[in-house]
């Protein structure tokens, strides 16, 4: 019984570091998940507005930027991969994306809606504007 416990306290102290070490998921990182948001949500609206193009060079930067980051921070490129690929992370972030848009007003039916959104995060010069460029 005594060896047990010993066995059992041994499996326990070798458990806690890496349990103390778990890195929470990428979607939880808010220094990875809001600029990637804003990379997704600057793509949505040059795809929607024919007057703002995205400024693909800037978010190619800022994508290969958060990579970088998530490494610093421990994540493999495999586990970084697997997040941007997951059809579950799209559609959350798709999700999240239609409530912002919503919010500002911007409707799939109204192209123009897109516009005014996009022009208004460029003059605010938002994380999403940034990465917008009126044609």
């Amino acid at each position: 019984m005594l060896r047990n416990l010993i066995a059992g306290a041994l499996t326990l102290a070798m458990t806690l570091p890496a349990l103390a070490l778990a890195k929470p998921a990428l979607r939880n990182v808010t220094e990875i998940e809001e600029p990637l948001f804003a990379v997704a949500l600057a793509k949505e609206v040059s795809e929607h507005c024919e007057d703002i193009s995205a400024r693909f060079f800037k978010g190619l930067g800022e994508l290969r930027r958060l990579r970088a980051r998530a490494n610093e921070l421990g994540y493999s490129d495999t586990e970084i991969r697997a997040y941007v690929e997951s059809d579950v992370e799209k559609a959350r972030m798709r999700a999240k994306g239609k409530k912002v848009l919503a919010q500002h007003g911007v409707t799939y039916e109204k192209p123009e809606t897109f516009c005014a959104y996009g022009r208004a995060e460029i003059k605010k010069n938002s994380a999403i504007g940034v990465l917008l460029r009126a044609k």
